[in-house]
């Protein structure tokens, strides 16, 4: 048994280091980046597929292919909820605003919000955005620190270092044109491993069958109850929902795209892929009830490929694995970097030369990774981190960004003041979280608590808007966009 399980860490180990070294080579041979616009765009000439592919990957990633796993094995159907549901009702809402993205020519977010509002409102915007970046991340460091540690026997801080040099590496050399090849190659891995975990946690229960009877055995009784505690699953989709809508390395692959009507087929080809994907993650964590009577120490899907799995496969799988969480790391890295560069640093250097942009976003992307890595270092709940990042967004960014939108008479003091009430809200809940002695009438991470920070939110946006005057911006932002 002893020589089996070093057989299976040296193989994952030279297959991992055969898989740096081929994404490492393809993007140092992609990496001519002329400008900023080639750095974060990749000059807008890529296909919409080739976008969509790097859209999914990077949604359908370290928390579908690790945590909804274990979350399904605890919760059975209902965990759909969790990642699921969120990511069809953001990609829904992108179909609905991705042509009106498009159409403003940006490269991003916060540039999108001067147009609409002012500068002012964009480099808040810009702090939000760098704040869910690097603690979205952070959670990808979790998520990777905790599968090499398991996997490889080793401690869980050297792991999560060694997962961040390796994204860190090909992210600083290819920029986005860099991160769109890794994440075609890596959602084939990914896709190839989740195919296959399916099928031993499938054959480990005994199929559906086996499955119900292991249910019944256990008297669990909502496992196939979809609905179950439905208002608390609601959380998700309004917090996560809200803030992945308008995830800026969403709306960064929007903007790359070619023409408007690329970036609507790019959130339909999306969206087809999403329902079944997120199925058949949610579905090997039900079966894996079959295979474990708890979960396992390093989650369900390193337990499988490291106890099912013979050598060769598992060391495949491994990095199928990998490539997922790398994937959702290195799209939130780039973008980070994107908002550092183009959106705080150029308008402190406006005469700043392409080269110089090029080499700051390099420099950007380094800090960002090292960042998340610190936060990676310090927290390790992996759904906790996950909220509080998305808590932040939806809060103080949803509403601004879409009425943006649908109403002119949105005044940048009423985003201002929405977004300011949104990071006060959310920091408050946070130290709450903390158990420090700090009371809030509702309970964290609920419905409740989504609901009154996204109402207050947009009422802060309309009553102020009204309260003070507008100007030519909204009219024409609108117009250029016509989003209805």
């Amino acid at each position: 048994m002893s020589e089996i399980f070093n057989d299976r860490q040296l193989l994952s180990a030279i297959f991992l280091f055969l898989y740096f070294i081929s994404i490492l080579f393809l993007v140092l041979k992609n990496r001519n980046n002329k400008d900023s616009e080639d750095y974060f765009l990749a000059g807008r000439e890529l296909p919409f597929w080739a976008l969509s592919i790097t859209f999914i990957a990077s949604w359908w990633g370290g928390g579908s292919a690790v945590d909804l796993i274990d979350q399904a094995f605890t919760h059975g159907i209902s965990s759909f909820w969790i990642y699921g549901m969120p990511v069809l009702f953001s990609t829904f809402l992108m179909y609905v605003f991705a042509k009106g993205i498009r159409k403003m020519g940006t490269i991003s977010q916060p540039q999108l919000m001067a147009e609409r509002y002012n500068a002012n409102t964009a480099l808040l915007l810009s702090a939000l955005i760098l704040i869910f970046m690097v603690i979205g991340s952070a959670v990808q460091v979790i998520v990777i620190g905790k599968f090499f540690s398991t996997f490889f026997d080793i401690s869980y801080e050297l792991a999560a270092v060694i997962g961040t040099l390796i994204v860190v590496s090909y992210s600083f050399f290819g920029g986005f044109k860099g991160v769109v090849i890794t994440d075609i190659l890596q959602f084939v891995f990914l896709l190839i491993a989740a195919i296959t975990l399916f099928v031993f946690a499938y054959n480990g229960a005994n199929g559906l069958a086996g499955l119900r009877t292991t249910v019944a055995e256990n008297q669990l009784d909502h496992f196939f109850d979809f609905t179950h505690k439905l208002s608390d699953n609601m959380a998700y989709i309004i917090t996560f929902g809200a803030a992945w809508m308008i995830q800026a390395n969403v709306w960064q692959r929007i903007s790359a795209t070619r023409t408007p009507i690329d970036a609507k087929k790019m959130m339909v080809m999306s969206f087809c892929a999403f329902l079944p994907l997120y199925l058949l993650v949610t579905f090997t964590g039900m079966l894996s009830r079959g295979m474990f009577d708890a979960v396992p120490e390093g989650g369900i899907a390193s337990a499988i490929i490291f106890q099912q799995m013979p050598p060769l496969l598992a060391a495949l799988i491994f990095v199928g694995i990998c490539s997922a969480i790398m994937s959702t790391m290195d799209s939130m890295v780039n973008t980070g970097a994107l908002v550092l560069t183009i959106d705080i640093y150029q308008p402190l250097r406006p005469n700043a030369t392409d080269l110089q942009l090029v080499q700051v976003g390099r420099m950007a992307t380094l800090l960002v990774a090292f960042l998340s890595l610190f936060i990676g270092l310090k927290i390790d709940a992996i759904l906790t981190v996950s909220w509080i990042g998305s808590d932040f967004l939806a809060t103080g960014a949803f509403v601004p960004l879409l009425m943006g939108f649908l109403w002119k008479r949105g005044t940048s003091v009423g985003a201002m003041a929405s977004m300011l009430f949104g990071i006060l809200f959310s920091s408050y809940n946070l130290l709450a979280a903390f158990d420090i002695g700090i009371t809030v009438p509702w309970e964290i991470a609920s419905t409740y608590q989504a609901m009154v920070g996204m109402i207050s939110s947009f009422v802060i946006y309309i009553v102020v808007s009204l309260s003070t005057k507008a100007n030519e911006k909204g009219a024409a932002f609108i117009e250029k966009a016509a989003v209805l």
